[in-house]
């Protein structure tokens, strides 16, 4: 009995099956993440120090970017909440031909990448596009009134439509789960669609607004591709700095910098959806409840 005791084999302790996982992370994300934040504080005179951050955050062309980034994700945001809040309330309550397909496609719509529809604006609505042909084609005149597809107006439309299905579909889950007898109640008590919508559909709909806000935030802050697509040289934000000083003019501990803050209000941002996203599902389960 006692040597089988002893040929027994001993149990792995269960903390050692998370250092896979965790050397895995630390690899792949860490160690690169790591590195960057080494270089911000690695200037090319050598040693380690933040110069580069007292250079970079001081200087004119950092405050543009940031401003620029702010506003932009803060304006797209608006939009896709204001478009995504209408667009969900008609496909979720107005029966029409194809609101169920419609419906579907918004999930397909969501692996879109962001320079699709970039360049379908720019078919639509560029210099050379659809719409200032047919003017053209009209009235003679040798170029269409729509310019504007290079500017920060033209990101703002740009991030309006490919990130407002990011909102209309927890919008859309969310309705999805209301409880239709309200609805009819309230209309057999005389009230109009604006209060339904208010004092009805409102309260239910402002966690999944919340947390959908919350996340096109974050991935408008970070946005790239659709500011190259458009060809908007003149608007700068924090990822297209970190291109320019890293690509373009070879400050890498200077890319670094910009990268390091970005990153900064992206985690900042994720945090504040996280709450967002565990408040209204704790909200939820309490009405459910």
């Amino acid at each position: 009995m006692a040597s089988l005791a002893l040929a027994a084999p001993r149990r792995v302790p269960r903390w050692l099956w998370a250092v896979p996982p965790l050397a895995g992370l630390g690899l792949v994300f860490l160690y690169p993440m790591a590195l960057v934040v080494w270089q911000s504080v690695s200037p090319d005179s050598g040693g380690h120090d933040l110069s580069g951050y007292g250079t970079v955050l001081s200087s004119a062309g950092f405050r543009t970017a940031l401003l620029n980034t702010v506003w932009i994700a803060a304006g797209s945001t608006l939009g896709c909440l204001v478009l995504g809040f209408v667009l969900a309330l008609v496909i979720a309550f107005v029966p029409f031909p194809g609101g169920r397909v419609l419906s579907r496609f918004i999930d397909i719509f969501l692996a879109f990448p962001s320079f699709l529809i970039t360049l379908a604006l720019l078919f639509l609505y560029g210099t050379v596009g659809i719409v200032n042909g047919i003017w053209t084609d009209a009235t003679g005149a040798a170029q269409g009134p729509l310019d504007f597809l290079h500017t920060p107006w033209g990101v703002l439309l740009a991030e309006v439509t490919y990130f407002t299905p990011f909102v209309m579909r927890p919008l859309l889950a969310a309705f999805s789960q209301l409880d239709t007898a309200q609805i009819e109640a309230a209309a057999s008590l005389g009230a109009r669609a604006p209060r339904i919508v208010r004092q009805v559909i409102w309260p239910e709909a402002l966690p999944s607004l919340a947390a959908g806000g919350s996340l096109v935030l974050v991935m408008c802050l970070n946005e790239f591709g659709i500011i190259l697509f458009t060809g908007a040289k003149g608007v700068t934000t924090l990822p297209m700095l970190v291109y320019s000083k890293a690509i373009l003019d070879g400050d890498y501990p200077g890319a670094c910098v910009v990268a390091v803050v970005n990153i900064a209000l992206s985690v900042a941002l994720y945090g504040l959806y996280r709450v967002v996203l565990a408040r209204g599902t704790g909200g939820a389960r309490r009405a459910g409840a």
